[in-house]
């Protein structure tokens, strides 16, 4: 059975009990600020949990896009080394929603893995929550009694609450679980260990494949547990796991989910992988086998994180995929000799191994490469700068011990694993500090989870009921009550108030756009909101504090000014994805934006820069339909189908329900749940200020609208009205500035030329003051020249006089250097090394420096440092 016939067959059998199959949501998460990446199979679903949404069916599966990287067995430092577990896989998930619960979800669970996909019965050993006396949780009875039915006692294992309750996180939704567990071992082993023993035990063949969860309570923040309004079941099994199992392999790496994958990189690098099958393997070839596991893990999270629309980069989710992607490269550069890109060759075959099920990725190919490409080739040079920085650490290290907070720094700037540098070191003959690296880690760790902590206070509840609703599309003020409100507390912000009202004008930050600011106020009071976000399907309002009195009636009023402005970059927005599609090409897609009050952003897929004139085609396209008057067209709820028939335009990564909002302008038309203005008139003019690269094939342009044109237009005028003052007002001012460069261009060529006079003259005159030192022909002096004219006469210097040191300083416009030139034949025979002496003679003018063996430089801050700079250079022929 392959792995697409064992996806479908699981599906198919939900459906067939009655469940809605829904699609995955993106592993990118946009909407949700309390994570960064879809983590669980739970997580598209937690406001139906929370009560704060109802779902489209009681009864829902699916399989889900999930991403790890921190978690016990998850660090991503860890994955590859065992043959189990993944950053990215896929969770097979059914759902209830206050409809079916344990007997239901049981049974089903037993039917498909024994009946459908024909597990033997004497390998599976099922768990089962033992209670919690402290808790006041009693045994699962009703589980237990399920079981019973179904599997022999000797099957049924106990577990405690850290086996078998399941929290979603300090707070929130929970509930006892029971676990399905599978032994893989041979008849032999499980003849002499009976399998219910190592259920739980890290055995790497007696495994977890499906997890029941049973939401009944609510954990609040004082730890006490509250009984849930309904009760939900929560499945999850691990894809890949299962796959592994039905093919009767011993390795989720032996199954046709990663053997296509495995099979490109061999025939990429040449090296082969062995199957886990085989024992008593090289420990060459166990690191080849991890090199090869760590790349084809690793390229299936980073390769759909791009699909989704989440781009590889120095912050936030985008830091975690770089890290990803960076980790596969070093093993690709250290175990199997690829100094050129090659994983991007890899998103092919994942395209073709999974576009069926996942779409995204077959339609977002040629992006992913190509983002993959560019950042292999990036990090390829980032490692050679780094190897470059290791030699200049083991140059500067006395003993055979290189310091543990120089191996972290070249873990934490360049990526470069501590194994990688100790493989470097030892074949150097050098170790590294251990001990002093796991330090620099753990503080680094704890800086980073100290800035992230946030203490949650519990909702209090002030009107039960999901009654709240947004009203912004049709007013910026509103009569209100608060339905519900906490204190969280962050280092960041310190202590805020999330405040929910029943009917909101306030927009919250979501599809690009920032949230809205503004007030809630009574006759008595005036509360700040400084934000407005969305999380859980509830428009939480930031205040830093919290008004006297939450159950009065208050007037709450949207910032209009701010508002304005964002609505008019919303729509030149809409506008411009129009204009780059038409003069550039419909290939053109939209991978992120940013639209604020300022400015907006706008990311998209494109293969070249923009020219000067495409962005004046792109500028004058939009002020043409703000020209034209174009009304805005809102289709506020219709059926996505109907949406797409009309031509809208739906993003990748992007999460849509069944019903939409359509935002049209004329031709333009897209779903869009952002706030715009009422007629493309109302924009004023539209500027485009920069456009770059993001990433391979990723162009970013900015650009303004409204009153940040005229503030632009009036700022230009200003400079050119000063420009033409400086120049003594000519009647032709482009005319004047060009001259005045060709007027600069002869000066400094005129310049040019009497710096060399001068270096000639100053080379007769030098040549006398060498000194003859052990067979060194020896000179260190300051010297009034820029740091060009030491160099060549350095070398004027050097090339004539055999056996020459000379260290000559310069201080032009008070800015010290140090310039040194060796003779070859002292490089050789003595073991002299300009750049060694730069950087320690640097120390006295407060800076540093380097360069190649026969000559360096170091510039530095203390012209003070010369003179004692000048004084030490005679030891190192000394």
């Amino acid at each position: 059975m392959t792995s697409q016939e064992i996806r479908k067959k699981y599906l198919d059998f939900f459906q067939s009990k009655n469940h809605l199959i829904v699609p995955s949501a993106p592993i990118v998460l946009k909407d949700d600020p309390t994570l960064m990446f879809n983590n669980s199979g739970m997580a598209q679903f937690k406001e139906y949990f929370l009560g704060n949404a109802t779902p489209k069916s009681p009864r829902i599966a699916d399989t889900q896009k999930c991403l790890r990287v921190s978690g016990k067995h998850n660090d991503l430092e860890d994955v590859g080394f065992d043959t189990y577990h993944h950053t990215m896989f896929e969770m097979l998930g059914n759902w209830s929603f206050g409809d079916y619960f344990k007997k239901e979800a049981i049974t089903w669970s037993w039917e498909l893995l024994t009946e459908v996909y024909k597990l033997p019965k004497d390998r599976l050993y099922v768990t089962v929550f033992e209670g919690d006396e402290k808790e006041g949780i009693p045994r699962s009875i009703e589980a237990l009694a399920c079981w019973q039915k179904l599997v022999p006692e000797n099957h049924i294992v106990f577990g405690n609450k850290k086996d078998n309750f399941w929290e979603m996180g300090e707070q929130g939704p929970c509930g006892p679980c029971t676990e399905i567990h599978f032994d893989g071992r041979s008849d032999q082993e499980r003849a002499l260990v009976p399998g219910e023993s190592l259920v739980n035990k890290d055995h790497p063949e007696v495994i977890e494949i499906w997890n029941n969860v049973f939401m009944m309570f609510n954990r609040l923040k004082d730890g006490s547990l509250e009984p849930l309004p309904q009760k939900h079941v929560d499945t999850g099994m691990g894809f890949e796991r299962l796959v592994r199992i039905i093919q009767k392999k011993s390795s989720n790496y032996d199954s046709d989910v990663f053997t296509p994958l495995i099979a490109q990189v061999e025939q990429i690098t040449g090296f082969k992988y062995t199957s886990d099958e085989i024992k008593d393997i090289s420990e060459q070839q166990n690191k080849t086998n991890i090199a090869i596991r760590v790349v084809v893990d690793h390229v299936r999270a980073v390769a759909f994180a791009i699909a989704d629309g989440q781009l590889p980069s120095n912050t936030g989710a985008g830091y975690v995929i770089r890290r990803i992607l960076r980790r596969a490269i070093r093993y690709g550069f250290t175990f199997l000799n690829t100094k050129e890109p090659f994983i991007n060759q890899l998103v092919a075959v994942l395209a073709d191994q999974m576009g069926d099920f996942f779409p995204e990725i077959r339609a977002q190919k040629t992006l992913v490469t190509n983002v993959i490409r560019e950042e292999e080739a990036s990090f390829l040079r980032t490692l050679e700068q780094g190897l470059q920085l290791l030699d200049k650490v083991v140059a500067e290290t006395p003993g055979k011990e290189v310091k543990g907070e120089k191996v972290f720094e070249l873990y934490d700037t360049f990526g470069f694993p501590k194994d990688l540098t100790a493989l470097i070191l030892k074949e150097k003959g050098y170790t590294y500090n251990e001990a002093e690296f796991d330090s620099e880690l753990e503080k680094q760790k704890a800086r980073s989870r100290a800035a992230s902590e946030v203490a949650t206070d519990d909702w209090t509840i002030l009107i039960d009921g999901n009654i709240e609703q947004f009203v912004g599309y049709d007013q910026t003020e509103n009569q209100v009550k608060i339905t519900r409100y906490r204190k969280i507390d962050s280092k960041k912000d310190g202590v805020l108030y999330q405040i929910v009202l029943d009917a909101t004008p306030f927009y919250p930050e979501g599809g690009g756009q920032v949230g809205d600011k503004g007030l809630l106020t009574t006759a008595n009071e005036r509360i700040e909101i400084i934000d407005t976000k969305k999380e859980n399907n509830l428009i939480l309002h930031l205040a830093p504090k919290l008004p006297e009195n939450v159950s009065a009636v208050f007037n709450a009023q949207v910032n209009t000014d701010l508002r304005t402005s964002t609505s008019k970059n919303h729509s030149a927005t809409h506008l411009m994805h129009l204009a780059l599609r038409t003069i550039l090409g419909t290939h053109v897609e939209q991978k992120g934006s940013l639209v604020a009050p300022n400015y907006l952003r706008f990311d998209f897929s494109h293969f070249s820069k923009v020219s000067d004139e495409e962005l004046q085609q792109v500028e004058a396209f939009v002020n043409a339909r703000i020209a034209e008057q174009l009304a805005l067209v809102e289709h506020r709820n219709i059926p996505i189908e109907q949406a797409l028939a009309q031509g809208a335009m739906a993003l990748f990564g992007e999460k849509y329900g069944d019903s939409v909002r359509m935002i049209e302008f004329g031709q333009s038309k897209e779903l869009c749940g952002g706030i715009h203005v009422k007629n493309t008139a109302d924009i004023w003019h539209f500027k485009i200020i920069s456009e770059g690269a993001v990433a391979a094939g990723i162009r970013r342009i900015e650009a303004i609208t409204g009153d940040a044109v005229k503030d632009f237009f009036n700022q230009q005028e200003s400079a050119l009205a000063a420009i033409k003052e400086t120049l003594k007002n000519p009647q032709d001012t482009l005319k004047a500035v060009v001259s005045l460069q060709e007027e600069n261009a002869k000066l400094a060529k005129q310049i040019e030329a009497l710096m060399k006079d001068k270096v000639k003259a100053m080379k007769a005159q030098m040549a006398s003051e060498l000194q003859e030192i052990n067979g060194v022909s020896f000179l260190a002096k300051q010297i009034d020249l820029d740091a060009s004219g030491a160099k060549d006469l350095a070398y004027e210097l050097g090339q004539n006089k055999q056996n020459a040191f000379l260290l000559l300083a310069t201080a032009d416009e008070g800015k010290p250097m140090l310039t040194c030139y060796i003779s070859k034949e002292l490089v050789e025979n003595k073991g002299l090394n300009a750049g060694a002496v730069v950087r320690e003679l640097g120390k006295y003018i407060q800076g540093g420096g380097g360069g190649q063996p026969f000559f360096a430089t170091a510039g530095g801050k203390n012209v003070d440092g010369i003179a004692e700079a000048l004084k030490n250079a005679i030891h190192f022929i000394q």
